[in-house]
């Protein structure tokens, strides 16, 4: 047989099983992020039609410098929005520290002040590495039972999910984030879920301590008594 129909044959032999291989494939990676929709669905409000919580945990997305990235800075416009509504006392602001230069938590906090939000009101969690870890330490450093998460749409599914399986009480409310200069950062962050929700699967399973524990710290009980 010539090596071009010895190929055809091969391929034709092998159609049906990679197929159904690439099928199994793609279900493992959909199926958690589908659950994580279903499972999440009446906890995820607008600002309008969210419960009032104590406390919103803003968790983090970059900055730019000393600027919030695009993604971040509507996170922050949104958990604004839920203060000044009246839906939340307090803002905790999440993000990563660990690099010197590089300081989501204090970023957060400067534009949330410039939009209206006492400084007194926000309290930064400068160990937030990702979202399990944000929503644990909101837990069991912070002292939160009750709170209203703040993402993107595309993320607020899996951070839910996890909040809740750490133990809080947790609704969230999420931006549309689709708009000129966000197009590319959402599209990818859409991308990226299923894979992400099959690494937050260790985590609602595990329920692994974070990456940076450390004690009991009062600033939101703080904040919350302070007028």
């Amino acid at each position: 047989m010539a090596p071009a129909r010895r190929w055809t044959a091969l391929a034709r032999r092998c159609a049906l099983p990679l197929t159904v291989l690439g099928g199994l494939l793609a279900y493992a990676v959909a199926a958690p992020l589908g659950w994580a929709y279903a499972d999440t669905a009446d906890y995820r409000r607008t600002p309008a039609d969210v419960p009032a919580t104590p406390v919103a945990l803003v968790l983090g997305a970059g900055i730019w410098g000393d600027h919030p990235s695009p993604l971040l800075a509507r996170r922050l416009d949104l958990a604004a929005d839920l203060y000044h509504r009246g839906k939340v006392k307090v803002l905790l602001v999440s993000g990563d520290n660990r690099v010197k230069g590089y300081d989501e938590p204090t970023t957060m906090q400067k534009y949330l002040v410039a939009h209206g939000v006492p400084e007194n009101k926000i309290v930064r969690d400068f160990a937030g590495l990702d979202t399990w870890d944000s929503c644990v330490r909101a837990k069991k450093i912070f002292q939160v039972d009750s709170l209203t998460v703040v993402t993107q749409k595309f993320h607020l599914p899996r951070a839910v999910a996890l909040c809740r399986a750490a133990g809080l009480d947790a609704w969230g409310v999420g931006d549309d984030s689709w708009g000129p200069g966000r197009e590319d950062a959402t599209a990818n962050g859409y991308a990226r879920e299923p894979l992400a929700m099959l690494k937050a699967l260790t985590d609602l399973t595990t329920h692994r301590d974070p990456k940076v524990g450390g004690r009991v710290e009062p600033g939101v009980k703080t904040a919350l008594a302070s007028p």
